[in-house]
């Protein structure tokens, strides 16, 4: 195989125009539920649609600018120099970070067209793409004469890895219809794969899975199945021990087991979740039922026994992995930002192929308990790391220095790792996407929010509806048709699995909810018809599993979707370990969290810490519990989510 190429001496000047419908991330050939587009959904308000204009304003022009200014995005200008010896900035795989900042401008513009955001994108895509080699390989850390060769390093080189998230850029050009040369780089990148990776190339896999997902949405993209066949060789080589051996163990690889023979999600958290998104993908593209059952298996297994109360995922720290069965720390919790996403991706076609709201209920405990922990309010730092429980003050971090991922102790602006901020960036701007879908019968609701759906079913009748609420801090939901259906439609809205219950009002009809999971609306509605859903959004307590050990004999609170905390600026002195809260009274709901009854334990005076159990001291009295997402936005403080029963005599 040859292993090194010279960079292009002209950079490509071929515009892709997309003459395909506009789509969002996912496409799938068949599916139970089909995906709206950006052009049949759209935020109008509210917490998604701040978030996300927040993303357009300053998440995308704080990644774009921290990766100029420490050479990143440089390194394609250096690579497509005839300049021998220039040195790399930053770590194997910062290409990949360039190319989520491009899918995420892609979607923004896919949405709303800026004329600045346009010129930077197209200055950003000419400089990637004058990077590509003559045989469309594309990877600014490997091929020259100093630097290691081609596919020399596939535990940790992340090159397939990296070569997915350029793919999905694409993808986002393709799905948007916006002019870009980045499609035509991808599919010489994507033909170039072929050959070295295909039914006559190297039988190999990547270290980092994420190859597999973009290939088969590349495939939808450009209906070219070669690329579907790529992702399922990859899938299918995974597990068979093509990787060298570690110090962590092949399954932090998932390359263990064989990926239809695993019953639970293993290893590197964001790794194996980029994996069963991809493997469902082949699956569903090759009908192969066997392995989407395993992918089904595996996501059922993980939330039951390897997920945290706020949908992260990944307990420890030193090889970013998944702990043993109900091994959930509060105070190790990895709980990576991009586990969070990447659980979001599988879960997502997961709900499309199976039409199951318990999908739609973990992308949302997901979004708004681990995701949005991520970015500080004003969308300048991140947490790439999510603990539950803070024991020590955090330490601010400089605002212009890089700092180590998983060191930083409140929201750091860059990271020597910043894949975090980056899969921030492309989620918020495309995440209207997952809100509803449709059927020939109707449409379905799984997110609740403000926003409005103008789409038409397969037999042309119109939808024409406006979704509005104060939601996540307010249950009532109120949905108002805005055209005649012409006939019958079915209007389907998920009730939370936290919620139990919920009132809904329709005209001329009671609906009823389904195994306290979903609800069927079904008339012909005119426009200014209404539907209401009112949600309890009290504070309640929540229990763990036994089994997990970390926090037995502790409590969290939930309100509405929002997991709470306790941080110690709400306290009136000290910090939060030796707080204990009285179940005895029930939170008070507030209007964005909660209120409890909590104590102190008396200070220890032994000197040796076991013995009989200490007394509270006395009732600090009611304490104020904020949405787990927005601690830290106020400065250091100590943190916790689980709260510790207090004793009760007698």
């Amino acid at each position: 195989m040859t292993t090194t190429h010279p960079a292009r001496s002209t950079p490509v000047t071929t515009i892709h125009t997309s003459t395909a419908p506009f789509s969002g991330p996912v496409r799938p050939g068949r599916s139970t539920l089909t995906p709206l587009d950006s052009s049949e959904i759209r935020l109008t308000g509210g917490y998604w649609a701040e978030k996300q204009r927040l993303n357009a304003d300053v998440v995308l022009r704080h990644c774009e600018d921290w990766m100029e200014r420490i050479g990143w995005t440089g390194n394609f200008d250096r690579a497509a120099s005839h300049q021998a010896g220039w040195v790399h900035a930053g770590i194997e795989f910062v290409d990949s970070e360039v190319y989520k900042l491009l899918e995420g401008m892609a979607w923004e513009l896919g949405r709303s067209h800026d004329a600045d955001l346009s010129s930077r994108y197209d200055q950003l895509v000419y400089r990637v793409a004058s990077a590509q080699d003559d045989d469309g390989y594309l990877h600014t850390s490997f091929g020259r004469p100093w630097q290691p060769a081609r596919y020399s390093n596939l535990e940790w080189g992340h090159e397939l890895y990296s070569f997915g998230h350029l793919l999905q850029a694409a993808v986002a050009a393709e799905r948007t219809g916006i002019e870009s040369a980045l499609v035509d780089v991808a599919r010489r990148l994507a033909d170039h794969l072929w050959v070295e990776f295909g039914p006559d190339g190297r039988v190999a896999v990547c270290g980092h899975p994420e190859i597999e997902v973009a290939l088969v949405e590349f495939g939808r993209a450009l209906d070219e199945p070669r690329y579907v066949e790529l992702a399922r060789l990859f899938v299918e080589r995974r597990g068979r021990g093509l990787l060298a051996p570690i110090e962590y163990g092949q399954e932090y690889f998932q390359d263990d087991v064989p990926v239809r023979e695993a019953e639970v999600l293993r290893g590197h958290a964001v790794r194996a979740l980029y994996l069963a998104a991809g493997a469902l993908d082949v699956a569903v593209e090759t009908g192969d039922d066997e392995l989407a059952d395993a992918v089904r298996r595996q996501w059922e297994a993980t939330v039951a026994r390897r997920t945290y109360v706020t949908g992260g995922m990944g307990s420890h720290h030193q090889d970013e992995a998944y702990g043993a069965d109900f091994e959930l720390p509060p105070d190790r919790a990895y709980s990576e930002t991009c586990a969070g996403i990447a659980s979001n991706m599988l879960s997502w076609r997961l709900l499309l192929q199976d039409g199951d709201p318990r999908y739609a209920d973990l992308i949302e405990r997901t979004l708004f308990n681990n995701v949005m922990a991520s970015p500080r309010e004003d969308g300048r730092a991140f947490f790439y790391t999510n603990t539950l429980h803070q024991r020590t003050d955090g330490v601010a971090p400089d605002e212009d220095e890089l700092n180590a991922r998983a060191l930083s102790s409140l929201r750091a602006p860059w990271f020597e790792v910043s894949c975090c901020p980056t899969n921030v960036a492309r989620t918020l701007a495309s995440v209207e996407s997952t809100f509803a879908t449709k059927t020939p019968a109707g449409l379905q609701v799984h997110q609740y929010g403000e926003f409005d759906v103008d789409t038409t079913l397969s037999d042309g009748t119109p939808i024409a509806l406006s979704v509005r609420s104060d939601y996540p801090y307010d249950g009532a939901v109120r949905i108002t048709w805005r055209d005649d259906t012409r006939r019958e439609v079915d209007l389907d809205l998920r009730i939370p699995s936290w919620a139990g219950s919920a009132r809904i009002e329709a005209p001329g009809q009671t609906p009823s909810v389904r195994d306290g999971r979903s609800t069927t609306v079904r008339g012909r509605f005119a426009a200014g018809d209404v539907v209401t859903v009112d949600l309890p959004m009290q504070a309640r307590w929540s229990l763990p599993d036994p089994r997990i050990d970390a926090v037995r004999g502790q409590v969290a609170v939930q309100r509405g979707p929002l997991v709470l905390a306790l941080e110690s600026t709400d306290l009136p002195d000290g910090d939060v370990n030796d707080v204990v809260v009285d179940t005895s009274v029930e939170p008070v709901t507030t209007e964005r969290g909660a209120t409890v009854e909590v104590s102190r334990l008396a200070a220890a005076t032994a000197d040796w810490p076991y013995g009989e159990p200490g007394d509270a001291t006395g009732p600090l009295g009611a304490v104020t519990l904020v949405p787990y997402a927005t601690w830290a936005n106020r400065g250091p403080s100590t943190m916790r989510v689980w709260l510790p029963v207090a004793r009760v005599e007698g």
